[in-house]
């Protein structure tokens, strides 16, 4: 038992870093950018809050499990802004191998259960990985337009770009929440015209 404490542990210490990896986005007030922890608790708080707009059936217990992780990997990858330039095949072979790297420090039991679901979350098939994806792209956009723009102004982001990256993954889990925030993004981006 003591073995498997142990290595539970050490996961949990290494998840710590998650809170040093500074992301794209700023926080609703734009006072700072925030981290991959706090990205993660709050797109779980997103789900929870807004899992009755989900477009099919889900488990809310497993989308939040995959929030929770889905961004894990960013210890060792680094956050990649949907917005920014960068080799999404590089990046995809470099969060391969930090989820091996990081789920491997769990038992193996847990490990195998934890890259599952991060396995899941990546491929966007199912239900529930499909409304978390949705979910992960909410909060940035909410984030820019109470902030200002903030990210969006630092990445030269255009409307049409919003739609592509973001809309249209936001709109395959949760069209209901990316219609209510089309009208709000169209507003704030012909502010900036």
């Amino acid at each position: 038992m003591t073995d498997r404490i142990n290595a539970q542990l050490t996961f949990l210490t290494e998840a710590c870093k998650l809170k040093s990896v500074l992301r794209g986005t700023t926080l609703c007030d734009g006072s700072r950018r925030e981290n991959s922890g706090e990205h993660s608790w709050h797109i779980a708080l997103y789900a929870m809050v807004m899992a009755e707009h989900a477009n099919r059936a889900i488990n809310l217990d497993r989308v939040i499990r995959m929030l929770l992780i889905h961004d894990i990997v960013e210890i060792d990858a680094g956050d990649n802004p949907i917005h920014g330039n960068h080799d999404p095949a590089e990046t995809e072979a470099i969060e391969q191998a930090a989820a091996t790297r990081i789920f491997g420090l769990l038992p193996a039991d847990q490990a195998s259960a934890f890259r599952a679901l991060w396995d899941e979350f990546e491929a966007a098939e199912t239900d529930d990985a499909i409304f978390a994806k949705s979910i992960d792209r909410v909060q940035p956009v909410v984030s820019n337009l109470e902030s200002g723009g903030t990210s969006w102004i630092d990445y030269e982001v255009t409307r049409e770009q919003v739609e592509t990256r973001v809309g249209a993954k936001v709109q395959r889990g949760a069209s209901a929440i990316w219609a209510a925030l089309r009208t709000r993004i169209d507003f704030w981006f012909s502010s900036q015209a």
